[in-house]
C-alpha cells in the first residue's frame, strides 16, 4: 500500500497542499496566498489561473519538502471555497472573467427581484438555501449576461462553468474530467438536493444553459487521474467536498446530530442530520454532506460569512496588529471592550439574519477605547456570531448540544475559544489537528481507494487536544449578550434609515 494522500485546501485567502499519513498526521505542507480583487465596492474577485497556479505550485513545494514522489500517493482529496463561480473556455482552458467569489455582493438586486416575484419559496424547496447573492446562480447569471459573447458561446456549448473544485480536477485532468460532487452542488442554488440533479426549473429562473454543468457525484468517488506530466504521474483524485462538509468528516462527525464549527475567513457551523434533509426555521440552511456511497447524506448549517477576515481587516486594512496571533495578546491587555461592539457585516450578514445589505458597525465608542479593545471586539464578534447559529441549530434540531468541535486556523487563539466556551456556556473541544478540512477531504480520498477499511478505523485517529469550559457567570453573559443583539439591530438599521 501506498503511504500517504495528498490532501488540497484551496481556501478564499491562499492555496494549500498537505500530505498525510494513514495516521493523520501532517507529512508536510506548504501554503501560498493569491491576490484578493476589489473592482467596486461589494464585489469581491480572484484570478482563476493564479488560483490554479499558486494550488499546483504548492503540491510541487509540498512534495518536493517531504521528499514524496507520485509514486507514494495513494490518492488526492480536494476541499475549496464554496460558491465561487468560474466559468472558462471548453478548448481553451482560458477563463472568460474573474471568479467571482462567495463574498461577491454584486447580484443582491437580481436576488432582490426574485424576491419581489415571490418566487424565494421555489428555492428553498428544492435546494434547501435561502435565496441570496452568496451562492453560484446569481453570479452565473451575471456573467453570461455581462460578458460580451458569454451567453452566444454558452447556448453553443462552448462554455464550462465549476465551483472551485470542479476548475482544479479540470486542470488537474488537463480537461479530461468536468465534474464536481453532490456538497458543491448543493451550494449553487441550481441543484435538487432532494432528486440530486440539477433543477430545469432553477436553470430556467436564472436562465442558464443545462450544457455548462458539471456531472455531480459522491464525495468520495474516483473522479479521475492527475495527468502524468504535472506530478510526476497519474495519481486517483477520489475526494472531493466543499470546505465546510469535508471540515464535518474530518472532525468525524458521522452521526446524526453531531456538530462542528469551522473559524476560517468565515465562520461555519454544521450538523450531521443523517438520511434526511432537515427544513429550517430558523436562518439556518439545509445542504448536502460529504457521502461516501449512493445514499444521500444532509446538514445543517449556518453560514458567517466574516470571521477570521475581521482579523485580516485588523492587519491589513486597519494596521493594528501585525498579525492574526498577536490579537491574543492585545485582546488579554485589557478586562473587557468597553462597552464596544464590532459587528463585521462587511458582506451583509449571513445565518441566522440573512440580510445582504447590512454592513459592518462599530457602537458603543468613548474617549477610553483603545487598540486593545478594537482588537478584543473583533475576536469577541466571532464567537457572538458562533452563539446566534448555535442556538438556531438547537431551535431546528431539537438538539440542545452538550459539546462543540472546532477547526479552522482562528480555533488556535486560545482566547477566542475561551470567549466562546463563556458566551456559549457549553465546552469547545479543540483536536490535536486543527487541519481538520484538509483531512476531511484525505479521508474521503482514502475510503475511495481502500486506503481506509471503513469509518471506525478513521475515527481511531481523533485526538483531543483541549477542552476549554465556562468560566462567566450568567448575569455576566446576559448583559454581553443583550449589548450584541443590539449592536446588530444597528448594522441592520443602518441601511434601512
Amino acid at each position: 500500500m501506498k503511504k500517504y494522500i495528498m490532501a488540497f485546501d484551496q481556501g478564499t485567502t491562499s492555496s494549500r497542499c498537505i500530505i498525510f499519513d494513514k495516521s493523520g498526521n501532517i507529512i508536510g505542507k506548504a501554503q501560498k496566498e493569491f491576490e484578493q480583487i476589489y473592482p467596486k465596492p461589494g464585489w469581491v474577485e480572484h484570478n482563476p489561473l493564479e488560483i490554479w497556479s499558486s494550488l499546483y505550485g504548492v503540491a510541487v513545494e509540498a512534495m518536493t519538502m517531504s521528499q514524496v514522489t507520485a509514486q507514494d500517493i495513494d490518492s488526492i482529496g480536494i476541499t475549496n471555497q464554496r460558491e465561487t463561480t468560474i466559468l472558462w473556455n471548453k478548448s481553451t482552458g482560458e477563463p472568460i472573467y474573474n471568479a467571482i467569489c462567495w463574498q461577491c455582493r454584486r447580484t443582491s438586486d437580481m436576488i432582490d427581484r426574485i424576491k419581489a416575484d415571490g418566487l424565494t419559496g421555489i428555492i428553498s424547496k428544492k435546494t434547501g438555501l435561502i435565496a441570496d447573492a452568496y451562492f453560484s446562480a446569481s453570479k452565473i447569471a451575471w456573467i453570461l449576461d455581462n460578458v460580451e459573447g458569454a451567453r452566444r458561446e454558452a447556448e453553443a456549448g462552448n462554455i464550462l462553468f465549476g465551483t472551485v473544485d470542479t476548475w482544479i480536477i479540470w486542470k488537474l485532468t488537463k480537461g479530461r474530467v468536468h465534474a464536481t460532487d453532490y456538497t458543491n452542488a448543493s451550494r449553487t442554488m441550481l441543484y435538487n438536493i432532494h432528486t440530486r440533479q440539477w433543477d430545469e426549473d432553477l436553470l430556467k429562473l436564472f436562465n442558464i444553459p443545462h450544457s455548462i454543468l458539471p456531472k455531480v457525484y459522491p464525495s468520495s468517488y474516483m473522479y479521475g487521474e492527475t495527468d502524468k506530466t504535472l506530478l510526476g504521474g497519474e495519481i486517483p483524485i477520489s475526494g472531493v467536498a466543499g470546505d465546510q462538509q469535508a471540515a464535518l468528516f474530518g472532525q468525524c462527525c458521522f452521526e446524526a446530530g453531531e456538530v462542528k464549527n469551522t473559524y476560517g475567513t468565515g465562520c461555519f457551523m454544521l450538523m450531521n442530520t443523517g438520511n434526511k434533509p432537515i427544513e429550517t426555521k430558523n436562518g439556518l440552511l439545509t445542504t448536502m454532506a460529504a457521502s461516501c456511497g449512493s445514499e444521500a447524506s444532509y446538514a445543517l448549517e449556518g453560514s458567517v460569512f466574516v470571521a477570521g477576515a475581521a482579523v485580516q481587516w485588523l492587519r491589513d486594512s486597519m494596521r493594528m496588529v501585525k498579525d492574526a496571533a498577536s490579537t491574543k495578546m492585545y485582546a488579554e491587555r485589557v478586562t473587557d471592550t468597553a462597552g464596544m461592539y464590532i459587528v463585521p457585516a462587511f458582506a451583509g450578514m449571513g445565518a441566522p439574519y440573512w440580510n445582504q445589505d447590512a454592513r459592518g458597525t462599530v457602537v458603543g465608542i468613548t474617549r477610553g477605547c483603545t487598540k486593545e479593545h478594537f482588537v478584543r471586539a473583533t475576536l469577541e464578534s466571532i464567537a457572538y456570531q458562533t452563539y446566534d447559529v448555535l442556538r438556531a441549530m438547537e431551535a431546528d434540531s431539537g438538539i440542545m448540544l452538550k459539546n462543540l468541535k472546532v477547526d479552522g486556523g482562528a480555533c488556535a487563539n486560545d482566547f477566542l475559544l475561551q470567549f466562546q466556551s463563556d458566551i456559549l456556556g457549553t465546552n469547545v473541544e479543540r483536536p490535536k489537528c486543527i487541519e481538520t478540512t484538509a483531512l476531511g477531504a484525505a479521508y474521503l480520498a482514502g475510503l475511495a481507494t481502500g486506503y481506509y477499511k471503513d469509518l471506525e478505523e478513521i475515527k481511531s485517529n481523533w485526538q483531543l487536544d483541549t477542552i476549554f469550559t465556562p468560566d462567566m457567570s450568567a448575569d455576566d453573559r446576559l448583559s454581553k449578550l443583550k449589548g450584541w443583539k443590539k449592536a446588530v439591530k444597528c448594522a441592520i438599521a443602518y441601511t434601512q434609515a
